[in-house]
């Protein structure tokens, strides 16, 4: 496989299969905005951002269970850790070399992660209800 098949293969890269998955069920829980930006050039400390926007905090807690759950049972795979869950304004999981960035509109306007990390590369998202 060249380099670059391997890059656009997600199951040669655990992390970006993990990334993509989480997108995907966000983008399914009705999630907005969804992003994933690789930051593997950028820092050592985790490879992928998985960015997504909802409409209220019970949405928001929707789409962070949901991936919790899709990323058990398809990938077998376990988040280390989270925050923010109680408040729902922005939720942070974190999977190691992935960590998932949920908000809310205000949140994600104030925090601007894109901006922060705007040296990152953005991986493109399979069109909706694309091969998984």
């Amino acid at each position: 496989m060249t380099p670059a098949a391997k890059a656009a293969d997600p199951a040669a890269d655990p992390a970006r299969r993990l990334a993509l998955t989480a997108a995907r069920v966000a983008a399914e829980s009705r999630g907005t905005e969804v992003k994933v930006l690789d930051l593997r050039k950028l820092t050592q400390l985790f490879d992928y951002f998985v960015i997504a926007t909802g409409t209220s905090r019970r949405q928001i807690h929707a789409m962070a269970d949901e991936i919790e759950k899709v990323v058990k049972t398809e990938l077998h795979d376990r988040r280390r850790g989270s925050e923010g869950y109680e408040e729902g304004r922005w939720i942070v999981l974190d999977y190691g070399d992935v960590v998932v960035h949920l908000f809310d509109a205000d949140s994600r306007e104030y925090w601007d992660i894109e901006n922060l990390w705007s040296d990152a590369g953005t991986v493109g998202l399979p069109a909706a209800g694309a091969a998984r």
